[in-house]
């Protein structure tokens, strides 16, 4: 078997599981039920797999904390990027950036820390704009 798949530790792997699929329209994989330090859950989302792993020390699993949060982040393209980021909010999920329309690059995005310390950005596209023209459009921008 190939493919590619994110890892991430966090303080609690079943409770990142629920905050995730009250986010995002998630298909569990794989979720084991042991005690706080031992569990693994495996997820899809848009067919992209993630691995959450439980903080343990013991194994050198060390999950980011709100102070210190990691500069990789999941940037994941939502059909409705404001109801998404109202559900992040509303589940305890802190402002990084509001949800920004960029009109010329045809997309709108916002970027959210979770409770484990991770960084998401959402983007919703509104209109399809190629690489010509955004290359074109931040040449101009850059120019002025």
């Amino acid at each position: 078997m190939v493919g590619v798949e994110f890892d991430m530790v966090v303080k609690d792997s079943l409770k990142a599981l629920e905050l995730y699929e009250s986010m995002f329209d998630i298909e569990r994989v794989e979720v084991s039920n042991f005690p706080r330090g031992e569990n693994e859950v495996v997820f899809t989302l848009y067919g992209v797999h993630f691995h959450l792993l439980d903080e343990n020390p013991q194994f050198h699993l060390i999950a980011p904390n709100l102070d210190d949060p990691k500069t990789s982040w999941v940037n994941v393209t939502v059909p409705d990027i404001k109801v998404t980021y109202a559900k992040a909010m509303d589940l305890g999920c802190t402002e990084v950036q509001p949800v920004t329309e960029i009109a010329d690059y045809g997309v709108s995005n916002a970027i959210f820390m979770d409770p484990f310390g991770y960084i998401w950005m959402l983007h919703q596209v509104h209109k399809e704009v190629s690489h010509e023209e955004r290359i074109q459009l931040w040449e101009e921008k850059r120019d002025n």
